[in-house]
C-alpha cells in the first residue's frame, strides 16, 4: 500500500483523475461549517481544468459558509471489497450559476440508470430548480493507494 502523500498545489494526477472518473461519492465539507466538521456525501466530477465541480441547492447552509469562507475539501474514497484507494482534494472555491445544469444532466447520466423511469422523473423534477455550481481548486492533493 503507497502511503498517504501530498502533492504540490493544482496537480491531480492521471491515476487521480482516472480513479475520481468513476462514480464513486465524495464527501464534501466546508471551512465556515460547525465544529466538528460535518462532511456530506455527494456527487462530483473531476473536469478537464483539474477542478472538483459538484451542484447544490444556491440556498443551502454550505453555501452560506463559502460566502464567508470560500475553502473547501473533498474525500473519495474506493468501496469496501477494493484495495485501499483515496483522493483527497483541499482548496478554495467559485461559486457559479452558469454550467450547473449542464453539471446536473452529466451526474445523473453517470450515477443513474436513466432509462429506469423513475430515475428519469426525478431528473426531470431536477430540472426546474435553480442550482449552483461549486468547483474546488485544488490547493491540496492527498491520497493512499493500495
Amino acid at each position: 500500500m503507497s502511503m498517504d502523500t501530498a502533492s504540490p498545489a493544482s496537480s491531480l494526477t492521471a491515476d487521480d483523475l482516472a480513479f475520481l472518473r468513476r462514480p464513486l461519492q465524495g464527501f464534501f465539507t466546508v471551512a465556515a461549517g460547525p465544529l466538528p466538521p460535518q462532511p456530506r456525501p455527494l456527487w462530483f466530477e473531476a473536469a478537464d481544468d483539474g477542478t472538483i465541480q459538484l451542484f447544490t441547492d444556491p440556498d443551502a447552509p454550505k453555501v452560506r459558509r463559502l460566502r464567508q469562507d470560500p475553502r473547501a475539501s473533498i474525500v473519495v474514497a474506493s468501496p469496501v471489497g477494493e484495495p485501499e484507494h483515496w483522493v483527497s482534494v483541499a482548496g478554495p472555491v467559485t461559486l457559479a450559476s452558469e454550467g450547473a445544469h449542464a453539471l446536473l444532466e452529466r451526474l445523473a447520466a453517470r450515477y443513474w440508470d436513466l432509462d429506469d423511469p423513475a430515475r428519469a422523473a426525478q431528473l426531470a423534477e431536477m430540472r426546474t430548480a435553480d442550482w449552483l455550481r461549486i468547483a474546488v481548486h485544488p490547493a491540496s492533493v492527498r491520497r493512499v493507494a493500495g
